[in-house]
Formats: structure tokens, C-alpha cells, sequence
């Protein structure tokens, strides 16, 4: 499989493609006016204490304060066990009331794990991770797992041999990352003396850090992106600005220097984004529909409570009989809706509402068919078994705003509702407008200010309508066209 990663930088924004044979997989974005601020760590101080939420409120620093679940503490009071990996670090056992693990005013250094989206603050969590290359530190834990995309057993012993007595008795945790696996033990000694200095660090910038204070920054977007993507199966890193370039190439020598000879310039007259075809993939990633190459089509809703996903057969008539073009249809749109999450980054609940099919086999396919579309996507996905109504329920794990989110605005027409209500339903609200104020307010005349289209209809459909309120108002009434006004907007005024 061809895999290349993307950098197009311009002074205000950066964004990161990675493209899996000629295929836009994902697309991130960082802006310099919103930075995101998942991983990094900051002192805060208890705000407000919820019993009756197990949480609290705590100031950062940020435009909105944060949430801490009583879930997310640290309770170090408990002796140190072995976690599921990548799971939490301690604190098994049910989790004791929020009152008894902090106190209002109280300072705490937190981590933020999941940024604000929409009118959510930031949420966040004590079980400090630091990640490198190939491990995560666990400051607040002792210990070592390794990640479950690792599968091979011998492999994982391999690691956790290899790890174990570099560690030593350093009490502090780590989790082995899927990049880790084949690699040396002198690969991963770098990665643990440059956790330790990191940490180190930290903890002399939490010494002195007043409330509200950034203790630690998460790298930014370029390098994140190649400490977290960049492996054997990257066959080229193209960035499109100088001065990153060279950052990059810096960060990869120190890093992974085996992978430096992947990292180009790219100099190009054309934009590096057009020259992939990224640009387009990222307009067609802003509509809800999505067109399959069978003629069959999904229809993606992003909602704030889920994210749906419809499949319809559209033009695509198959050759065979209805259950097997119901089939493909599935089996194609599994496919793509796999590739749509993960390039429109929808997190949360998904739900997949696909053709019935009669055959349970063609129904398990479809199902592996999703999976295997998802195991290249690096956010954390749970599929459940497809329901009698053909829907399959999932949850993708979501730390950011979705691209549309963070790309679009609601329609100020509509206020993202997504309709609008017709001329005609406007007009009758006009027509009770006037009657209104009509009966509060002494006037001779009447205005009526509203958009061209509304107007337009009123003075030639409703015309006959607006003599008989003449009539039964007693007043007369006009009429003007504002090009500025929305479909709905009007104003009446009294003269």
C-alpha cells in the first residue's frame, strides 16, 4: 500500500493529508488563532464541586472552564496494579464521592484529553500521559503495558523484556505504542531517557506555574503528525514551506533517523494540495452526500447527539437479484462510511442504517467488511452487531471538533436547522404581523420591508389577499424588497 503524508503551510494555517494510494484518508487543521490544547497540561484550580455529576469545574486558563469527572482523578492512596492497556492507570474499585477527592479552590494539574466542542468545555483528566515515538509515560502509575493493535505474543514479550530493565525502578508507568513494534532496544532507551527529561520538566514548571498556567505544550500539528504516523509504511513526507521542512527534518533525524531520507521539500508551482486532488476530497467531504461507484449513495447527518449514516442503491440496479444488489450496495458502503469517519473525523455514536438484507451471512460480511475498513483509523472504534432493523451501532472515539465543525458555520438563513420556511408561510406571518400591530398601535400607513423573493410573491400571487386586508385594517399597506434581508426576515414598520 502507498501511503504519503501531506504539509501545506500558509502563516495563519496548517494542515496535515495523509493519502493511502492516491485515496485522501484524513485531513487536520491548525489554526494559529485556535490551537488546540488535547495533551496538554496545565494547573488549574477547583472552581465548583458537583456532587450530584461526580465532577467538577475547574479554571484553566481557557475561555470556559473545564470538566473533571471524579472517574478521571487520580487516587494515589490505592496501591499500584497492573492496568488494561491503554486503559486507566489506578483507582479500581467504585469511585469514592467527588467531595472526598477534591475541594473548591483547590490547585490541580490536569491534562486536557478532549477539547471544547460546541458549548462543552474542555474535559479533562489527572492521569497524566506523556507520549514519544514509540511509549507514553504514565507519571502517575507504575505500569507497563503494551498496546492491543500488537498482537503477535512473542512480540509483546520481546518488548516488555526489552523495556523493563531500562525503566528500572523509576516509578513511573509506560505504555508501549503500536510504532514500537520490531523496534530496537536502542530506539526505545532513546525514548525513554527523552520521556524521563520531558517529565522532568514538568514537573519544575508545575513547581513554579501559577493557576491557569501551561505546564506543557502537545508538539504542534506537522511534527505530531509524523511522531504519530510516520513508520515503514510512509513511503514520502511532502512539505510545502521551507522553514517547516526543516523543523521536520530536524525532529526526524532526532527521532527517527532511519525514516529521514522520506522527508522532501516540495517546491512545486501548483498547490501540493491540488496536486493530490486533496482540495476537491475535502469540498466533497463537506456535503452530506456521498456518491458510491455501484450509483448507490450515503446520506451523512452529523447531529449533536449522533452521527447517521443512510445507505441507498440510488441508480444501481445489480445483475443478479435485489438481495445480492442489496449486498454490494452494503458491502460498498461499509467500506466507504469507514473512510468518511475517519476523513470527516466523526467521533461519538454512529449509526449506520443500512438496506435490510435477508441472509445473515451477507449481514456478518458487511459487518467485517466496516471493521477492516476501520482498522487503519487511529482513533478507538467499537462496533456492535447490526440490529434486526439493518442499523449497526458504533462509537468512534472524538478529542476534536469534527473537519466540518472546525471548516463550516451554521447557515445564518437558517440557523442550521437546514430548510428554510417557504414565501408563502412568511407572507401568512407577515399578514398576522400587520394585524397585530394594527390592533396595539394608532397608524395611517404601513411598510412592510422584506427579502425580493417574498415581496415579489406578495405583489403578484397575493395581491387579491392584500386588498381584503386593506379593507379590514381600514389602513393601506406597501410594500418594499430589501436585497440584504433573508428569506424570513421582515420588519413592519407604522408610518
Amino acid at each position: 500500500m502507498s501511503e504519503e503524508i501531506l504539509i501545506n503551510v500558509t502563516p495563519r494555517e496548517t494542515r496535515v493529508a495523509i493519502v493511502e494510494n492516491g485515496m485522501l484518508q484524513e485531513v487536520h487543521v491548525e489554526r494559529a488563532t485556535k490551537r488546540g490544547y488535547v495533551g496538554n497540561v496545565y494547573k488549574g484550580r477547583v472552581q465548583r464541586v458537583m456532587p450530584g455529576m461526580q465532577a467538577v469545574f475547574v479554571e484553566i486558563g481557557l475561555e470556559r472552564a473545564a470538566f473533571l469527572h471524579a472517574s478521571d482523578i487520580v487516587r494515589p492512596s490505592l496501591p499500584p496494579t497492573d492496568a488494561p492497556e491503554g486503559g486507566k492507570q489506578n483507582g479500581h474499585g467504585p469511585v469514592p464521592p467527588i467531595s472526598e477527592l477534591v475541594h473548591e479552590g483547590q490547585e490541580i494539574v490536569v491534562q486536557v484529553v478532549k477539547d471544547p466542542i460546541g458549548s462543552k468545555g474542555a474535559r479533562l483528566s489527572t492521569h497524566l500521559s506523556i507520549p514519544s515515538r514509540y511509549l507514553v509515560l504514565l507519571p502517575h502509575s507504575r505500569t507497563l503495558g503494551v498496546s492491543v493493535r500488537i498482537e503477535e505474543e512473542a512480540e509483546r514479550q520481546r518488548l516488555k523484556d526489552v523495556i523493563t530493565p531500562l525503566i528500572g525502578d523509576n516509578h513511573l508507568g509506560y505504555i508501549v505504542r503500536t510504532n514500537a513494534e520490531g523496534q530496537s532496544e536502542e530506539s526505545l532507551a532513546f525514548d525513554v531517557t527523552y520521556l524521563g527529561k520531558v517529565w522532568r520538566v514538568v514537573q519544575e514548571n508545575i513547581a513554579k506555574a501559577k493557576v491557569g498556567e501551561r505546564v506543557y505544550e502537545e508538539l504542534s500539528l506537522p511534527l505530531r503528525s509524523l511522531r504519530d504516523s510516520l513508520n515503514d509504511g510512509i513511503e514520502k513526507v511532502r512539505v510545502d514551506s521551507r522553514e517547516t521542512y526543516e523543523k521536520t527534518v530536524k525532529f526526524v533525524q532526532k527521532f527517527m533517523p532511519v525514516l529521514s531520507d522520506r522527508v522532501e521539500h516540495y517546491s512545486g508551482e501548483r498547490p501540493i494540495f491540488d496536486l493530490y486532488g486533496v482540495e476537491d476530497e475535502i469540498q466533497r467531504a463537506l456535503r452530506k452526500e456521498v456518491p458510491l461507484k455501484s450509483g448507490g449513495y450515503l446520506i451523512v447527518d452529523q447531529t449533536e447527539a449522533m452521527t447517521t449514516v443512510d445507505v441507498n442503491t440510488g441508480g444501481y440496479l445489480g445483475s443478479r437479484n435485489l438481495e445480492e444488489t442489496v449486498y454490494r450496495t452494503n458491502l460498498e458502503a461499509a467500506q466507504a462510511a469507514a473512510r468518511q469517519l475517519r476523513l470527516r473525523n466523526l467521533g461519538g455514536i454512529v449509526i449506520i442504517d443500512f438496506i435490510d438484507m435477508v441472509d445473515d451471512e451477507h449481514k456478518r460480511q458487511v459487518i467485517r467488511m466496516l471493521e477492516k475498513g476501520l482498522a487503519r483509523d487511529h482513533a478507538k472504534t467499537t462496533v456492535y452487531p447490526m440490529s434486526a432493523l439493518g442499523l449497526v451501532e458504533m462509537t468512534r472515539k472524538r478529542t476534536t471538533e469534527s473537519l466540518e465543525r472546525q471548516l463550516c458555520e451554521p447557515c445564518p438563513s437558517c440557523s442550521g436547522r437546514g430548510t428554510l420556511k417557504t414565501a408563502e408561510t412568511v407572507i401568512y406571518e407577515i399578514f398576522r404581523e400587520i394585524t397585530r400591530a394594527v390592533r396595539q398601535f394608532n397608524a395611517q400607513k404601513l411598510l412592510v420591508m422584506a427579502s425580493p423573493k417574498v415581496v415579489g410573491r406578495i405583489l403578484e400571487e397575493e395581491s387579491a389577499a392584500v386588498a381584503e386586508l386593506e379593507e379590514f385594517i381600514a389602513k393601506s399597506i406597501r410594500f418594499q424588497a430589501e436585497e440584504h434581508y433573508s428569506q424570513e426576515q421582515f420588519d413592519v414598520v407604522l408610518l
